[in-house]
């Protein structure tokens, strides 16, 4: 969406030269614009990558968590099971 700021105001820049209507200030201001577009546009650049590796970050813990939970549960499971047993073979002495 910046990029079609950065354009608009370009293209405006560009017409109004050619129309020989922009004033060297009307110039000026316009290159302006577009340079704190671009700037904007640079630094919203930026975050959005951070956030991606961030969330590239979780994304990895997350996966971690998961297999460490599943082993748990398969540990428990095969306890649960051993118990089980023994209260089985204690009930049958």
């Amino acid at each position: 969406m910046q990029r079609w700021g950065i354009l608009r105001v370009g293209a405006a820049a560009l017409l109004l030269a050619a129309a020989g209507c922009a004033s060297n200030g009307e110039m000026k201001m316009a290159q302006s614009d577009a340079q704190s577009a671009q700037t904007e546009a640079q630094e919203a650049k930026r975050i959005a990558e951070e956030a991606h590796a961030k969330a590239t970050l979780a994304a990895a813990d997350a996966a971690a968590a998961r297999t460490a939970a599943e082993a748990a549960a398969k540990d428990a499971q095969e306890a649960n099971q051993k118990s089980d047993r023994i209260f089985q073979r204690s009930l049958h002495k």
